[in-house]
């Protein structure tokens, strides 16, 4: 019994001491993965190559256009995804049901795995729908920043999404709308 007293302590702080840092990268060891494809990767390593100005996004930092050519590339035309997403953000901003409504595609998914039919339904359930949780995901997200995968474009943390519809057969006009909000 008498070593346990002495044995928790030591433990505790054992456990609350910091590890000691790691040595350095040795100098034959490659360089880091900075998410650059290998070919950039390489010519980064060769001493005659060029630090980036500070204006340069790093690549962590999106820029501004990658949402955009994401969704020129996965999706269509980014100026409709862009024209929908300000007019949605100015409306659910502004607390303009009737334009809210005009940006929705019925029957429109929201939380739950329910569905609203058309826009009657919206504007009955408009504040179980629109709630101040979506509000603040939209307000606060900027076009440049969203999340672009095929299934469409996400605002927030998945509380609203867009996308398109084809409008004919061959899919040369699209009307892109809110598919989702949750």
């Amino acid at each position: 019994m008498r070593t346990m007293a002495y044995l928790v302590p030591v433990l505790l702080l054992a456990a609350c001491s910091q590890p000691a840092s790691p040595p350095g990268p040795a100098a034959d060891a490659p360089p880091p993965m900075t998410g650059a494809t290998p070919a950039e990767a390489a010519a980064s390593t060769t001493p005659d190559a060029v630090a980036a100005p500070a204006d340069t996004p790093s690549p962590v930092e999106p820029a501004a256009d990658d949402a955009r050519a994401r969704i020129e590339t996965l999706l269509g035309d980014a100026a409709q995804y862009e024209k929908v997403f300000n007019a949605f953000k100015t409306a659910v901003v502004a607390g303009d049901r009737p334009a809210v409504v005009e940006e929705v595609r019925f029957p429109l998914n929201i939380s739950g795995g329910k569905k609203i039919t058309g826009p009657g339904e919206f504007q009955r359930n408009y504040e179980k729908i629109i709630t101040p949780a979506v509000v603040k995901a939209v307000s606060a997200q900027e076009f440049g920043t969203v999340f672009v995968n095929q299934q469409g474009v996400m605002i927030g943390d998945g509380q609203v999404w867009l996308n398109g519809q084809c409008l004919d057969k061959a899919c040369t006009r699209t009307e892109v709308k809110v598919i989702t909000i949750q």
